[in-house]
């Protein structure tokens, strides 16, 4: 009996390790099975999907970003006009606007304060801004009228790479009369056109080229019916005359014309048109033809070239910033001249 039971107590020790071992053996086998169970039931994810390319770029500035632009460059600005250096200017600006700028203030010293500055207003009337995604980036500014009443000019910003600054690249003043092509609304962005872009009167490369033979040629161009007449035009004719008038006893002068490489900005209008700004070179050239003769330069070309007697030459430099309406083909419209700068940035005296 004694024997009996103590199998029996020796067949329940046995049963409870090896229920012991089962329970240890289930508890993973059911933590797997809750992991399976949870991994069943976690919902299907979406893939990750890039953001779709829009059809049309976004215009490269917003209004704000314009603005902010604007006021960078003001400072800079107001610094070297008030210590007339140009030490710090190539931090916003660049091409004709920091030529012109750094030769308007040897003019200012030079003469005492009577060849002062151009007045750039930093606060924008209208903004034309481009659709692109490459660069360098141009952006087109119409600004408030200064506040020596003199008329608004147009301000081309240009961003050469991703990381570069917004720089003020040139300028020009609207002339009188003229009327701003439509163009699309800032927040939109006007697209920007190749030099040969096709759908217009002329391809905006062959408006200045052609222009420039104008300039040259007059009325004897073969080009002269393609543009509206303009002040800019005339005001070029007119100094031209008044200097061969003045060295007629000693001399002759004379303007020689070219399209400045790497400066042509072209966008599109709302008509289907364009606006393009160009770059040209203006030498004006006198030379002494009577032997033993000379002249003398006023005060504003002599603080350019640090002499003001001439006794065989002189070479004034000019840089042009000229901007452009070119209607679309099949219009029966002209090209016109819509602003204009024209500024001495050397002059050459032997």
């Amino acid at each position: 009996m004694s024997s009996s039971r103590g199998a029996v107590h020796v067949l329940s020790a046995a049963r409870a390790r090896a229920g012991r071992r089962i329970a240890r053996l289930r508890a993973p086998a059911l933590a797997l099975a809750v992991a399976l169970t949870v991994v069943g039931c976690a919902p299907n994810l979406p893939a990750a999907r890039p953001d779709p390319v829009p059809a049309v770029p976004p215009p490269v500035l917003s209004v704000a970003q314009s603005t902010a632009v604007l006021n960078s460059i003001k400072t800079v600005l107001a610094a070297g006009d008030a210590n007339l250096s140009d030490v710090a200017l190539g931090s916003r600006l660049s091409g004709p606007a920091l030529a012109i700028r750094s030769a308007e203030y040897k003019l200012d010293l030079g003469t005492g304060g009577v060849r002062v500055p151009t007045m750039l207003p930093m606060t924008a009337q209208a903004l034309i801004t481009p659709q692109t995604t490459t660069w360098p980036r141009n952006d087109l500014v119409v600004t408030v009228q200064p506040d020596n009443l003199q008329s608004p000019r147009l301000l081309v910003l240009r961003q050469d790479s991703p990381r570069a600054q917004y720089k003020l690249w040139g300028w020009a003043r609207l002339l009188a009369g003229v009327k701003m092509p439509r163009t699309a609304d800032p927040a939109i962005g006007s697209p920007p056109l190749a030099p040969d872009a096709p759908g217009l009167v002329a391809a905006p490369q062959d408006v200045v080229a052609h222009y420039v033979d104008v300039l040259t040629n007059g009325t004897a161009s073969a080009y002269a019916d393609e543009f509206e007449p303009d002040e800019y035009r005339n005001g070029l004719a007119s100094s031209l005359a008044l200097l061969q008038q003045g060295l007629a006893q000693v001399g002759t002068v004379a303007d020689s014309y070219a399209v400045a490489p790497g400066e042509l900005v072209s966008m599109g209008t709302a008509d289907g048109g364009a606006l393009v700004v160009a770059g040209i070179t203006t030498l004006t050239t006198a030379k002494v033809t009577v032997a033993g003769a000379s002249f003398t330069l006023g005060a504003t070309e002599a603080a350019l070239a640090g002499t003001s007697a001439v006794k065989q030459s002189e070479t004034i430099t000019w840089s042009d910033t000229v901007a452009f309406y070119v209607p679309p083909s099949g219009s029966g419209q002209r090209v016109t001249v819509l602003a204009a700068e024209h500024q001495r940035v050397s002059v050459v005296a032997q």
